[in-house]
């Protein structure tokens, strides 16, 4: 098979055989032509990185996330670093020649550059003692406002739930007009808090087969020969959350107003080939933008809580272009989801529905049916991931950044590259 973009240009590389792995990579292009890429590094050696220890801290919690940027100004053949900041799962976007970067070390963290990337402020924290989460997934930009979603923990009453809590995550929605300081917490508008728990209890449903396993709060699977534990299955929920507007007005879903925005997320349910959603409306009161996050209902009545994509069980990424009025999907390929755990590869990373070499671009008119259009890039091996990937849209092209490693790559999960990767003519894809 022919892929779309397997060759790549590393931007960056872990040192090898150290626990420094390269996460949420994250890309703009500006009105220049110039890149931006951010992305943060974890693992425990990443304190010894250079520039860590001159990373301001949280000053609420003292946390320090690895947060690097980069710039390219020969269309992605080269990259030079700009600056190592205090985030992790960040998403950089432009106004003119200032770049902005939201993300998190705890606290929500916002950063600024007023000369197209090149030097970089030392950040404002927009929240206190919070846990905030997300990755860098896809905002809209419309008549001056940027609407975008970072993701909070809820925990309510009688709740318990250890390491990975995505059914307490909540997709708080903030919007901010272009021209005030975003720098400010009182420039942005906060969405009401709600949680996968909140919308669906799994305990009382049935007949659709979520959750795959059976819910627990770490569900032991198996050991291995060597005794080690195999497991990795949280409670069912929702996490990396994309917003995207519907505007065909022809669409069940479309908002003739233009107050609604849906947020597609990914469905950590066990399985594979489903994503989550929920919408969000914008209204007024008392002189005051409200955002309301809530069920989206088909015409029955009935609340879409669950609806099919190509790769919902991973990270992914949308992007809607306007010259062919298409949304366009890059997603994790999953094709062997139903093989026993217990005899799945030892490359294969956790759970079936883990598979993470597989990276494919999607297309769809209305956010429901998506036609395949190509596998972008493989690993040569499972371990080998191109995953979390982030596009962007440069003339005719997609340029893409991923998530990636090689045969020193720790696992599929923690990778050791971050790569950047060039669709050509990817509107001749569309049939």
């Amino acid at each position: 098979m022919e892929f779309l973009a397997n060759e790549f240009v590393e931007i960056y590389r872990t040192e090898k055989g150290k626990k420094q792995f390269c996460y949420t990579p994250a890309i703009c292009v500006l009105d220049s032509g110039r890149y931006i890429f951010s992305g943060d590094v974890g693992g425990n050696d990443a304190t010894e990185l250079p520039g860590y220890d001159a990373i301001p801290k949280n000053p609420a919690n003292g946390r320090v996330e690895f947060g690097q940027i980069f710039t390219s100004d020969d269309k992605g053949k080269t990259w030079q670093r700009r600056a190592v900041r205090n985030f992790c799962h960040a998403r950089p976007f432009a106004v003119g020649n200032t770049v902005y970067l939201l993300g998190h070390s705890g606290d929500l963290v916002i950063y600024k550059s007023e000369d197209a990337g090149e030097t970089w402020d030392n950040g404002t924290f927009l929240t206190q003692n919070e846990e905030w989460h997300q990755s860098a997934c896809a905002y809209h930009m419309e008549d001056g406002v940027i609407t975008l979603v970072m993701e909070t923990v809820k925990h309510r009453e009688g709740d318990h739930q250890s390491g990975w809590y995505v059914a307490n995550l909540c997709p708080v929605v903030m919007r901010a007009r272009l021209s005030d300081d975003l720098t400010k917490k009182e420039s942005w508008t906060f969405s009401n808090k709600v949680c996968f728990r909140d919308v669906l209890d799994v305990n009382e449903s049935d007949l659709f087969g979520v959750p795959f396993y059976t819910p627990m709060e770490k569900q032991h699977l198996y050991k291995d020969e060597a005794g080690s534990d195999r497991y990795f299955c949280q409670n069912p929920g929702w996490l990396e959350t994309n917003v995207v507007k519907i505007t065909d007005e022809k669409h069940y879903w479309c908002d003739k107003t233009g107050k609604t925005f849906h947020l597609f997320m990914r469905a950590h349910t066990a399985g594979s080939g489903f994503c989550c959603l929920m919408k969000a409306v914008v209204s007024e009161e008392n002189g005051k933008e409200i955002i309301t996050v809530m069920p989206q209902e088909n015409p029955s009545g009935k609340k879409v809580i669950f609806l099919p994509m190509p790769g919902g069980q991973m990270r992914f990424h949308i992007l809607y272009d306007e010259k062919t009025k298409l949304y366009w999907l890059l997603s994790t390929q999953c094709t062997d989801s139903m093989t026993r755990i217990e005899l799945l590869s030892s490359e294969r990373y956790n759970i079936p529905c883990d598979e993470r070499d597989r990276l494919q671009l999607s297309f769809s008119k209305n956010m429901v049916d998506w036609c395949f259009a190509g596998i972008v890039a493989k690993g040569d091996s499972e371990k080998q991931s191109r995953h979390y990937a982030c596009m962007a849209i440069d003339g005719d092209d997609l340029v893409i950044v991923s998530r990636s490693g090689d045969k020193d790559a720790f696992s599929a999960h923690n990778g050791n590259m971050a790569t950047f990767h060039r669709v050509k003519d990817f509107r001749s894809l569309v049939y």
